[in-house]
Order: structure tokens, then sequence, then C-alpha cells
């Protein structure tokens, strides 16, 4: 089931879907090989996506080739019929404003507050 889901969903929104047309590529070549039996399918290739578009009697055979013209993409989307809506909760803090004390040297001394004085004349 996933499969095809997934082909489903590929086959919309990408160029994948160009891929199956790949049966009218094939009898589109059959019809110029009958015309031409020499006609190689580098030769088919060449000519109908190297260069710019022949319009010749086949020219709208030819606009049915794969990758040959743009389709327009869709997008598949798949959502349930039936939502269920959950409320969110209006959840209050309490907090408790607290002073933040910084760390404070208690400890007083002369002697070690003088090594960062400027040196005395004795």
């Amino acid at each position: 089931m996933s499969i095809l889901f997934l082909s489903v969903y590929l086959l919309s929104i990408t160029q994948l879907v160009e891929l199956i047309k790949l049966p009218l590529m094939v009898e589109h070549y059959v019809e110029h090989k009958e015309q031409n039996p020499a006609l190689t399918i580098l030769e088919f290739l060449c000519i109908h996506y190297q260069g710019p578009d022949v319009y010749d009697a086949d020219y709208e055979k030819d606009m049915k080739l794969p990758f040959k013209s743009h389709t327009n993409i869709s997008s598949v989307v798949f959502y349930p019929l039936l939502q269920e809506y959950k409320t969110i909760q209006k959840v209050n803090f309490t907090y408790k404003k607290q002073n933040l004390y910084t760390y404070s040297f208690a400890y007083s001394s002369i002697s070690l507050s003088s090594i960062w004085q400027p040196p005395r004349d004795c």
C-alpha cells in the first residue's frame, strides 16, 4: 500500500509521469523505422530531441513523446477527514523573587593588599 502512495505522490509532483509515455515513443520509432529501415534509435532520438522542433506531418505525435513538452504538475495531499483538536491548557508559573548575592571577600589584611601598592623608598 505504501508503494502505491509513493508512486502516486512521485508521479504527481515530479516529471516521472513522462515515463508513462514510453510506449508512445516505441510506437513512434516503429513508424519511423517503417519509413526508413536504416534508422537507428540514436538517430531517432537526435531527430526528435536535438535541435529545434521540426514542424512536419507528425508534429502532433512528436509533441506527445516523453520529455518533449511540459506538463502541469499538481500536488496530491492526503489528510484525515476527522480532526481532533486539543486545547492547550494555560500554565501559570509562580516564582519567588530572590536577591542574588555576589561573592565578597570578608577578610581584609594590610599585608595582603600591600603587594599591590607601588614600591616605596625605604
